[in-house]
């Protein structure tokens, strides 16, 4: 009851969106479309000006997009590619973290600690894509058409942390299972609170330090309760961009093309942004140079090069052992013929 009840909440606000109904056969294709969080930079210059206005410019009123953010419309990030599915919504943007509960293979592309900078990161998403296209396909009757970046996810401490031997019995914060992997594997307690609760979390010592990304942690105010920014990089938040399968097909050729080729340059621009964003944030949270708003005084602390030589040690005996046994012999052998070639890097299960 409790699902259906769920599913019905989200038909209406489904139904919400849009005043226009589905399109006739001649007329334009109308895609109901959900966002990531509506006060970070990808949804408030990428995501949304593109379904709500761009979309429709491009292709002379033939595709007309209505997005609204998941944090806006109230949905949960393990819902959406669920409501995709079934056809409640058309496309979504979002975090492959939040549907790894449905396989592991999701998890792939943004393995903990694995990835250091961005140029690779996006060589990884590349070479993983065909692997997660197959499995949008078939877990969600969704195209996948979009990679794209959040800022890199790092550490914010309200403890002393002055590097990665540091963690060890510190409580953080996760969103990801391959996240609790990588802080169980410096010797630290994963602990899962949702983005809204981190602030209190922090203050109260529910949790020593959270796991997020650079401008998110920004945005969301945490350097007024955190003292130290460790960015050694332990994730990208890379996210996805889907499609219902039925509604693609529908579109046919021409609209297909069209709608690839304008969400090939909006990804470009995204991983573009990000990049820039990344120092922004960092610099702002730390106490540097800050023209987005009040600086705040976090110490920046790097990860030293004994910091990196641990991190590898972590990442091939815990965080991708310890994926290789969620997704199975064959999903390993998959990650290690594309994205285990560009890192060199194995994953295999104990």
């Amino acid at each position: 009851m409790r699902k259906l009840r769920a599913l019905g909440a989200a038909l209406a606000i489904s139904a919400g969106l849009s005043a226009t109904g589905p399109a006739v056969a001649d007329g334009p294709t109308v895609i109901k479309a959900v966002g990531t969080w509506g006060s970070l930079t990808n949804y408030q210059k990428h995501e949304g000006p593109f379904w709500n206005e761009r979309i429709a410019k491009a292709s002379g009123g033939s595709i007309i997009g209505e997005i609204k953010p998941q944090t806006e419309l109230g949905l949960k990030g393990f819902e959406i590619m669920r409501l995709v599915k079934n056809g409640v919504f058309d496309f979504a943007f979002g975090l492959p973290g939040y549907v790894a509960a449905e396989n592991a293979v999701f998890e792939g592309a943004d393995l903990s600690s694995v990835t250091q900078d961005i140029e690779t990161e996006r060589s990884v998403a590349k070479a993983y894509y065909p692997i997660l296209e197959k499995a949008f396909a078939e877990i969600y009757n969704a195209k996948l058409l979009m990679l794209y970046p959040f800022p890199s996810q790092t550490l914010w401490c309200n403890a002393e942390v002055n590097g990665i031997k540091d963690l060890k019995g510190k409580k953080v914060r996760v969103y990801a299972t391959t996240l609790g992997d990588f802080v169980e594997g410096v010797g630290g307690t994963s602990v899962t609170v949702p983005f809204a609760e981190v602030i209190p979390a922090l203050e109260k010592g529910v949790v020593d330090c959270g796991i997020t990304g650079t401008m998110s942690a920004y945005k969301a105010k945490w350097h007024q309760v955190a003292t130290h920014a460790y960015t050694l990089r332990v994730g990208w938040g890379l996210a996805f961009g889907a499609m219902n399968m039925n509604k693609w097909n529908a579109m046919g050729a021409e609209k297909q093309a069209l709608l690839q080729k304008e969400l090939a340059i909006l990804n470009d621009q995204m991983w573009t942004e990000t990049a820039a964003e990344d120092d922004v944030a960092i610099s702002c949270i730390t106490g540097g140079k800050c023209d987005i708003g009040e600086p705040g005084a976090m110490k920046l602390v790097k990860p030293s090069a004994d910091d990196l030589a641990l991190r590898d040690t972590i990442a091939t005996d815990v965080v991708l052992a310890r994926w290789a046994e969620r997704c199975g012999a064959d999903c390993a052998a998959d990650w290690n013929k594309t994205v285990g070639k560009i890192l060199g890097l194995t994953a295999k299960a104990k």
